[in-house]
């Protein structure tokens, strides 16, 4: 086959360090969204939608062929990073926690997996970071050890 073709959608997921609520101004926190949408886009994985509240984020994005999973999210963590500090005199401790969390996606499920990102103020009034993420690793049948999941 001459051409090679790629449809890969990941669900991203990553907190602030320890998750401290530092995206809590609704204005700033859509501007940190659209930035990692855009570094997503220049990393050539378009995101279709980044959303989030005050202490996470969630990207659904189209994975690049020319990049592995681990270095988009590495470069997306390392250039918000230094972006964020630059936003506000009060961010300058700002960090992305370590780890991340991303799950794939079929084509059939992107409509609810963007509902879900979008509804995640709604859905954060019920449910905590911790738990929502257990359940994803749940759903996704992800070992892991509670010890090493938080920073």
């Amino acid at each position: 086959m001459p051409q090679s073709l790629s449809a890969v959608y990941v669900h991203l997921i990553f907190s602030t360090k320890e998750r401290r609520p530092f995206l809590q101004d609704t204005a700033f926190r859509a501007s940190v969204h659209a930035y990692l949408g855009a570094v997503s886009r220049e990393l050539d994985c378009p995101a279709l939608l980044v959303g989030g509240v005050e202490d996470h984020v969630h990207i659904l994005a189209r994975l690049g062929r020319p990049i592995a999973q681990s270095d988009w999210v590495k470069e997306l963590k390392r250039v918000s990073n230094g972006w964020i500090k630059t936003q506000h005199a009060d961010l300058q401790d700002f960090q992305w926690q370590a780890g991340y969390g991303d799950f794939s996606v079929s084509h059939s499920n992107i409509d609810s997996v963007l509902r879900y990102i979008a509804d995640q103020a709604e859905h954060h009034r019920k449910q905590t970071f911790q738990d929502e993420y257990r359940a994803f690793l749940k759903k996704h049948a992800v070992e892991y050890d509670e010890r090493y999941v938080w920073d």
